[in-house]
């Protein structure tokens, strides 16, 4: 079932299906968004997948296969703009098929520079869930501009539709890991009304300055909510 000399496996339909039972079967329900991203990127010809959670105001990264996708889901975040955000306000997929140019690249175009800078040149994000009930967004990414294919896009989905399912389906005292990753985002807002009360502004301006912070920093807005957390970092002229 699994490919031990790095090969991709097969994904047609069924073999696919196969394939994400296997990888899933008998997994604790926090391992399961991760274990899916490992095997969408064997699956098809992506080089990184992440997974994020919708919330009001930012999305919280569930999981990244590596450092690259890490950064990707994270910069969403903290711009607040991207094919991954786009796909989780429209409950609807988004195939960002070439970030270096033409209208992907000016949809996006501060997302489409810092993608490309670090060798991504097509991202395809997929909602978990529906328009009427988006949970969040399963986020590939290529380091080729190009389309995936109608079989391909198929698997894309069935895997979104799977951890789906295992999001929707996790049991009541099993969800630890999930609160632990709401911690780090009540950090987000605590900050926002830190800075709301520095600033004397609403809520969206204060995360706007948020977030233009820590992108100006290179840092990600989670690093810089907890700075204003702890009084390392001020918006009204104190550092």
């Amino acid at each position: 079932m699994r490919p031990s000399d790095g090969s991709r496996w097969p994904s047609d339909g069924s073999r696919a299906a196969e394939v994400i039972a296997a990888r899933v079967r008998g997994v604790p329900p926090g391992e399961v968004p991760g274990r899916l991203c490992e095997t969408v990127v064997r699956l098809l010809p992506v080089t990184g997948a992440s997974a994020s959670l919708r919330s009001e105001g930012m999305p919280v990264r569930l999981c990244a296969t590596g450092a690259r996708a890490t950064f990707l889901a994270e910069i969403q975040a903290t711009l607040g703009d991207g094919p991954c955000v786009s796909a989780a306000e429209s409950g609807a997929a988004v195939l960002a098929c070439d970030l270096t140019a033409g209208a992907d690249a000016g949809r996006w175009p501060v997302y489409a520079q810092q993608a490309t800078a670090v060798g991504v040149r097509a991202v395809y994000a997929l909602p978990l869930g529906s328009a009427a009930e988006c949970l969040g967004t399963l986020d590939l990414y290529r380091d080729s501009p190009g389309e995936l294919t109608g079989s391909q896009l198929n698997t894309a989905r069935l895997v979104a539709g799977v951890m789906t399912v295992a999001l929707m389906a996790l049991p009541h005292g099993e969800t630890a890991w999930l609160d632990e990753l709401a911690g780090e985002h009540d950090e987000v807002y605590r900050a926002v009304g830190m800075i709301m009360a520095q600033l004397g502004v609403g809520a969206d301006e204060a995360l706007a300055r948020l977030r233009a912070d820590a992108f100006a920093r290179g840092r990600s807005a989670y690093e810089v909510a907890r700075d204003v957390t702890v009084q390392r970092r001020r918006f009204d002229g104190d550092r």
